[in-house]
C-alpha cells in the first residue's frame, strides 16, 4: 500500500469520524435540551481536569500523612504525571485541530489539540488503578465506571473531541495503567520518597 493511498484511507476515516461525531451529537440534543445537559457535561469537564488532579493529588498526599496510604498515593502520582506527559507528546506529534475551540474552555498548551484526548485517557487510567492496580471496594466500582464512561461522553457532546480522540484517549489511558502496573512502586520504596520528600526521613546514623 503506497503512501498516497495510505493518506486516501486516513482522510476517509477522519471525514467519517466527524460526520458520526455530528450524528450522535444531533441525536442526543434531540432528547436532552442543550442548556441543561450542558452544565452536567462542564462539571465533568473540570472534575477531570489534568491540573486539577494533580494539585488536587499533591494536597491529598500532604495531608493524607498515612504509611498505609503511601503506595497508592505515590503510584497514582506518578501515573498522573505520565498521562500529562504522554498526552502533550501524541498531541504535538498528531496536531488534530479540535472540532470547536470554545471561548470557556480549559486549555492549557498542547490541549488546544483534539487527538488523543487527555480527559477520556485520565479518566480511563483512574478507573483502571482503582478497579485494577489498587482495587477499592467493589461497591464503588459502578460510580467510577459511570464518572470514566460519562466524561468520555462529555468530551464529544461539548464539541470538544471526535468519537475517535475519545476511543484513543481511553486506549492510551488503559496502556498507560498497564505500563504503571509495570513499574509498580513497592511499598518501601513509596514510603522512603514521601518521607525524605517531607523531610520526615532520618538516616539510620542519625537515629
Amino acid at each position: 500500500m503506497g503512501t498516497k493511498q495510505r493518506s486516501l484511507i486516513l482522510e476517509e476515516v477522519l471525514k467519517q469520524d466527524v460526520i458520526w461525531t455530528k450524528k450522535l451529537v444531533t441525536f442526543v440534543f434531540q432528547y436532552i435540551p442543550f442548556v441543561k445537559l450542558r452544565r452536567y457535561c462542564k462539571s465533568l469537564e473540570i472534575s477531570c481536569n489534568g491540573i486539577a488532579w494533580l494539585t488536587s493529588w499533591l494536597a491529598f498526599i500532604w495531608i493524607a500523612d498515612s504509611k498505609s496510604l503511601y503506595q497508592m498515593q505515590l503510584n497514582l502520582l506518578f501515573g498522573l504525571i505520565f498521562d500529562i506527559i504522554v498526552i502533550a507528546v501524541l498531541k504535538a506529534i498528531f496536531r488534530r485541530r479540535r472540532p470547536s475551540v470554545c471561548s470557556d474552555m480549559l486549555t492549557l498548551g498542547p490541549d488546544k489539540f483534539s487527538f488523543p484526548s487527555g480527559h477520556a485517557s485520565r479518566s480511563a487510567f483512574i478507573l483502571m488503578f482503582f478497579v485494577v492496580l489498587n482495587p477499592v471496594w467493589e461497591i464503588l466500582w459502578i460510580p467510577i465506571v459511570s464518572w470514566t464512561l460519562s466524561v468520555c461522553l462529555s468530551r464529544v457532546l461539548l464539541s470538544r473531541h471526535y468519537i475517535l480522540d475519545v476511543v484513543g484517549g481511553m486506549t492510551v489511558g488503559v496502556v498507560e495503567a498497564l505500563f504503571i502496573g509495570l513499574l509498580w512502586i513497592s511499598e518501601n520504596t513509596a514510603s522512603n520518597i514521601i518521607n525524605y520528600v517531607t523531610n520526615d526521613y532520618l538516616p539510620a546514623d542519625e537515629v
